[in-house]
């Protein structure tokens, strides 16, 4: 294998690994939520604190963190963020009451909002807009591969022991990303921001992306993603062992049938939209999860139809996110990219946070049909922003001098660290 080509596929792990880690321990929190509110003695409402704070930290860093990557680079980004990561997740370990998880997911938070919009920028920088559906699809099935391994062996470590282990075994993967980026992870040879960093020039930038008519629009879009996710999901676990029956066991298959759906789906959708482009998949999509959203409640009568559904609905969700994160890269030059990804991140938790506080006091009032409604109705609205707001760009015909691949190779030219 030529060394460019072996270079990509090691950044493409230590991406996935990280991703895998860093997403499943946000995911593990619904269908664990139980235990947590068992072991720590915390109400149903509070539960839903636990998402927003977590959402709330990593938009502030996220944001903090933007125009730093834009400045450094990429790597030291990761390399710092997925170092904090590993402390955070340690740290669940010592929880021992509500306040004290609270202040941890804090802390967690923190560090997803230094990881969270590098690790797609890092694509943006290295490989080429021809290539970048199919790598961000294959990064991103590391989300698919946290349901399918992670969260199932989580909820079985959470019921079997306590809701502290599934942290601790995200915490050695994150721990194994870090090594893995400190050693093989090269920072990629793009045009770095070359002004001092101010808060006030941030602000500025920031502000700037959200006037701009096609970059306002993808944040607001990745907002309406986010919020539907957050409205949706994180009481569904609870819905379907309250009111349905299913066990916590088959929680945790339900989680491992969704997450073969997307690890299918992700790569599949990266690649179909290098050639086809990326709005088409996007758009269909999230018409097609509307839908799932709407019937879920309707036709869910116990865990085979349950799971039948999860497993459409994650496919819907793989189709959708590389796409919409390779078009994002797009938007923006190199020296820009970081600050996108950060604003669009941070906004996108925010969108978390906010549904899943709206969905906890319509899940207590109303029930989890007022949920599935709430997301479906979001998640339309996506759907009609990108089509309507969001240009496709023109791929070039030769990657930039930034991001050319040698002959056969995947990935740009790196730089020295």
């Amino acid at each position: 294998m030529p060394d460019s080509n072996r270079t990509a596929y090691l950044i493409l792990l230590a991406l996935w690994l990280m991703v895998f880690a860093a997403s499943a321990q946000v995911i593990i929190i619904a269908p664990i939520l139980p235990q947590i509110g068992a072991a720590l003695d915390i109400g149903e409402g509070l539960q839903g604190l636990l998402v927003p704070a977590y959402a709330f930290m990593l938009s502030l860093f996220a944001l903090i963190t933007g125009p730093i990557s834009d400045k450094i680079g990429r790597r030291r980004i990761l390399l710092y963020g997925s170092a904090a990561m590993t402390a955070a997740l340690f740290l669940h370990a010592f929880v021992y009451d509500f306040t004290s998880l609270l202040l941890v997911r804090a802390v967690a938070g923190a560090a997803g909002g230094v990881l969270s919009g590098a690790s797609v920028a890092y694509v943006g920088d290295y490989f080429p807009y021809r290539r970048r559906g199919w790598a961000n699809g294959w990064v991103m099935s590391g989300i698919a591969f946290g349901q399918i391994l992670g969260i199932p062996l989580g909820k079985l470590l959470a019921d079997w022991i306590n809701f502290r282990w599934p942290f601790l075994m995200f915490c050695f993967v994150m721990a194994a990303a870090w090594l893995l980026i400190w050693r093989r992870v090269p920072q990629p040879d793009v045009k770095r921001d070359p002004r001092a960093l101010s808060v006030r020039r941030a602000l500025r930038n920031y502000g700037s992306l959200l006037l701009r008519t096609k970059t306002g629009a993808a944040v607001t879009a990745y907002f309406l993603m986010f919020f539907s996710i957050g409205a949706y999901v994180i009481f569904l676990p609870t819905w379907l062992e309250v009111d349905i029956g299913v066990s916590g066991e088959q929680i945790a298959l339900l989680f491992l049938v969704g997450g073969l759906a997307n690890v299918v789906a992700s790569p599949a959708a990266g690649t179909v939209s290098d050639h086809i482009g990326r709005k088409p998949l996007i758009v269909w999509s999230c018409f097609a999860l509307g839908v799932i959203m709407l019937l879920t409640t309707y036709v869910v009568w116990g865990f085979y139809s349950a799971a039948l559904m999860f497993a459409i609905a994650m496919v819907t969700v793989g189709m959708r996110i590389s796409p919409l994160q390779s078009l994002l890269t797009a938007l923006v030059p190199d020296h820009e990219r970081g600050l996108l990804m950060s604003l669009a991140v941070a906004i996108g938790q925010i969108g978390i946070g906010l549904g899943s506080v709206v969905a906890g006091i319509l899940y207590v009032d109303l029930g989890y049909l007022s949920n599935t409604v709430l997301g479906a109705l979001s998640i339309i609205a996506m759907a009609l922003l990108v089509q309507w707001a969001v240009p496709e760009p023109e791929p070039s015909p030769q990657p930039t001098s930034a991001t050319r691949p040698a002959d056969g190779a995947v990935g740009g030219t790196p730089s020295a660290p």
